[in-house]
């Protein structure tokens, strides 16, 4: 089995990485339009191979996109993150052209490939990415369902003191400081609501804190993460090539679901050897409704930006 990664830089390369690691695909190809720039990431990266145990195959080329053909996922991480000053249109102007180019490169040789997109805003470029291949909606996912999930567990964790692995806990909405939904009502400690175990004070500061958990990890890094974005990547593609049909907060086209149309925003989906195989219907109280809905406007105004751009 074979993945795609565009985009060789810390999320790309993270990705990859696990991808290898877990033994995920059998060949993970790194493309970047920097020379040597992916050639150097994978060389590095096989160079692990024989102390880390495995044999996955890692291929990384400078813009070659017939290295990709027969890829069954494409991961498109490439993009610019917002700078100081730059204003919402200027960032999805530059990245919604850099999106399209890509899906389209890609599609080219790998006719039959599900995309899965990385790149931000995310919600708005998964939309794109969408609606200029013309794909079906199961074959176009938005990762940072994902992460923002993971990274609600982890503080969690942190306020239960307990690990991670027994928490479970999901993020929907948009993929946004402002538009993310923590659903720490449903959120279970070992089967039991986490509410049996923390007040209410402390689990709005865990959904405040996982709202902003990216925007934390900027400051504190000075650059956006890639551990947990990446990992988050390399989990959502076992569950494809797999086949492993795990439920995954992810941003997909809705069709009436959760009240929205014409909308990619995150939800709980199954996640198979199809792509999206279901959209969960997790019924939501009407608080969660009417946060819901206005993460949709959010997402929709975003949108409404990136349209004016390419009606320009």
């Amino acid at each position: 089995m074979k993945v795609t990664v565009v985009g060789a830089g810390n999320v790309g390369a993270s990705c990859a990485e696990y991808i290898a690691q877990k033994s995920i695909a059998s060949e993970v190809v790194l493309l970047d339009i920097k020379e040597g720039f992916a050639e150097g990431k994978a060389l590095d990266l096989t160079q692990t191979a024989t102390t880390l145990g495995f044999n996955t195959k890692i291929n990384g080329v400078t813009n070659d996109y017939t290295a990709t053909a027969g890829s069954q996922v494409v991961v498109i991480t490439s993009g610019i993150p917002r700078k100081p000053g730059m204003t919402r249109e200027e960032l999805i102007g530059i990245n919604a052209g850099i999106v399209k180019s890509v899906s389209d490169n890609i599609l080219a040789h790998s006719p039959n490939a599900i995309i899965v997109v990385v790149s931000n805003p995310m919600d708005t470029m998964t939309y794109l990415a969408l609606k200029s291949t013309g794909l079906p909606n199961n074959r176009v996912i938005g990762m940072g369902g994902a992460l923002d999930s993971s990274r609600f567990k982890t503080y969690l964790s942190k306020a239960l003191n307990c690990p991670p692995n027994d928490v479970q806990g999901m993020v929907i909405g948009g993929h946004g400081d402002t538009t993310m939904i923590p659903l720490t009502r449903l959120a279970s400690y070992n089967g039991s609501p986490v509410s049996q175990f923390l007040s209410q004070e402390t689990l709005e500061k865990v959904a405040a804190d996982t709202m902003v958990g990216g925007a934390t990890l900027t400051k504190l890094l000075g650059t956006s993460a890639w551990y947990a974005p990446g990992a988050s990547v390399a989990y959502l593609v076992d569950s494809i090539l797999n086949d492993q049909k795990r439920m995954i907060p992810c941003s997909v086209m809705l069709d009436g679901a959760y009240g929205e149309s014409d909308i990619c925003i995150g939800v709980p989906v199954l996640v198979g050897r199809n792509g999206v195989e279901a959209i969960i219907d997790v019924k939501l109280n009407d608080e969660e409704k009417d946060k819901f809905k206005a993460s949709a406007n959010a997402v929709r105004s975003m949108n409404a930006a990136l349209d004016q751009i390419l009606n320009n």
